[in-house]
């Protein structure tokens, strides 16, 4: 009977621990991380989808490396874009959008490091 208490209480202990690392707050870094991703998907998934506007077509190319400091200018040119405006799925898009940047040049300004300023990289996805 002891050792079946020793291995229960020894994964009630893993599993507090394992509760305990998910639960910490996310960094600067890793919110960036994901938003950039997320917008990035959610813009192939517009530009491939069926029942959107023409005009998304037109949008800009919303590749996004964080590492990259051109990413700053492709997010204010990518709000800025005046059509669209019609279409919910852009609008959103471009909230977000306008999310990653004051993420970017507010609250993470000394926190991340760009690593090329290669503009014409973003225009390419990898």
């Amino acid at each position: 009977k002891l050792p079946t208490k020793k291995m229960l209480l020894s994964l009630i202990a893993l599993l507090s621990a394992a509760l305990l690392a998910s639960a910490a707050p996310p960094t600067c870094y890793s919110r960036v991380l994901s938003l950039s991703k997320e917008i990035t998907e959610s813009f192939k998934e517009l530009q491939t989808s069926k029942d959107v506007d023409s005009c998304v077509e037109t949008l800009p190319r919303l590749y996004l490396d964080i590492h990259n400091y051109c990413v700053l200018a492709k997010l204010r040119d990518f709000v800025a874009y005046p059509r669209c405006d019609t279409v919910l799925e852009v609008n959103e898009l471009k909230e977000k959008a306008r999310s990653l940047y004051t993420i970017l040049i507010s609250y993470c300004r000394r926190d991340l490091v760009f690593l090329t300023d290669d503009c014409n990289a973003l225009e390419i996805p990898i």
